[in-house]
């Protein structure tokens, strides 16, 4: 039986890699080995383990990688992480190594991975987000990885001009999109109930994160301002989740923190929402603002309203549901007031997203399943220099 290692380090990307998770831990022909690390096991960013532990999947292994005090320099994070995860496939090395994304932490284990000729499948990879470090980490990913699975017909092409070859280029849809149409949600009243805050009226749903590209803003001033543009839009409800483990993140945390502190009745604060609580949310916002991925990858399923601040989802499919603005407050104040018209409203809900893919994780464990089975998994990768193929990521009859 071939052994299938998944590792997760962020509350964001495990309830991405959910549906797969569970199909994995259910398959009578593959052995799943549940690898939690990162955010997930650190108490400043929330301890999200325990959303695993609630959706009762086994966890073969819990790998602390980050310091205990927050400003630790990125590079000294991805060298322990290296470390700890070249230990962990010395003692366990799977058939294959299933990740997602493009996060510093995830580079670091498929790094430590390809140094031990583990094979590597990367979901979401051929993405481009300008205005973050983790387009480079995502490119590179891509190019240990020995399989993909692009969430949109854009990213498939553009893998394969980076030299993938099309054969191992399976166009399946987003995990996002999926999750938004199978999964059950709260109803509102439930969802007030959990947060503790009245959601009836016109809520905001608000996940800010610092950009880390080159040259970036600070931090602290990117979320000032969005703070001054929240506080200048009347008649909505700010529901705020903290940021990520970036550099610069816990300095947004406590900006929405403080606003939220400072505006008891029109804002209220929650670390980590959660999956089920966050799409649910997401269903029942007025607008979903901010710069998270989620905010221009998930919202086209649901049409709701979306403003996307900055540059940090630069280069992204841009749906129609979505405005896009610079980091300014007059700025983000103009998109918010515009995405809570009615006219833009109607708008969102006539887009169609370019991330459906029908029963994708179901795709991807199919894919995986011939792969293990197929020789040129473990074989020298070679540079493919021929024509881009036409991708689609809907199945037939769509």
């Amino acid at each position: 039986m071939s052994t299938v290692t998944v590792v997760t380090a962020t509350r964001a990307e495990y309830g991405l890699l959910r549906p797969v998770v569970q199909k994995l831990a259910s398959c009578r022909d593959l052995s799943l080995s549940l690898v939690v690390t990162g955010a997930h096991l650190c108490a400043r960013l929330g301890a999200t383990v325990a959303e695993i532990e609630a959706d009762g999947l086994p966890i073969a292994a819990r790998l602390p990688i980050f310091a205990e005090e927050p400003g630790e320099p990125v590079a000294r994070a991805i060298a322990r992480t290296m470390e700890v995860f070249d230990g962990y496939f010395a003692a366990h090395p799977p058939d294959l190594l299933l990740l997602l994304g493009d996060r510093f932490e995830i580079f670091a284990v498929a790094a430590a991975a390809a140094a031990r000729h583990i094979p590597i499948a990367h979901i979401s990879g051929g993405d481009v987000t300008r205005g973050a470090a983790d387009e480079y980490y995502r490119h590179c990913i891509t190019q240990m990885a020995a399989l993909h699975f692009p969430s949109c017909a854009d990213s498939a092409a553009r893998l394969v001009r980076m030299g993938q070859e099309p054969g191992r280029v399976f166009c399946v849809g987003g995990l996002g999109d999926e999750n938004i149409r199978t999964l059950p949600k709260m109803s509102r009243q439930e969802l007030c109930d959990s947060t503790g805050f009245d959601l009836h009226g016109p809520f905001a749903l608000v996940t800010y994160h610092p950009e880390t590209a080159p040259g970036a803003p600070d931090p602290a001033a990117q979320a000032a301002a969005l703070c001054r543009a929240m506080a200048a839009v009347p008649g909505v409800f700010w529901l705020l989740t903290g940021s990520n483990a970036d550099a610069g993140g816990q300095q947004c945390t406590a900006a929405l923190r403080t606003f939220a502190a400072a505006h008891p009745g029109r804002a209220g604060f929650v670390q980590s929402l959660g999956l089920r609580r966050y799409l649910s949310a997401m269903q029942y916002a007025a607008v979903v603002a901010g710069n998270s991925s989620s905010g221009v990858v998930e919202t086209p399923t649901f049409g709701v309203p979306a403003v996307n601040i900055g540059s940090r989802q630069a280069g992204r499919i841009l749906c129609g549901n979505v405005i896009g603005c610079p980091g300014e407050a007059g700025a983000i104040e103009t998109a918010l007031r515009t995405a809570l018209t009615p006219a833009f409203a109607a708008r969102a809900r006539a887009v169609r997203s370019p991330y459906y893919g029908g029963d994708t994780s179901g795709r991807i464990l199919a894919a995986l399943r011939a792969a293990l089975a197929a020789p040129w998994l473990r074989a020298p990768k070679t540079f493919y220099d021929g024509p881009v193929p036409a991708f689609d990521p809907a199945p037939a009859g769509r």
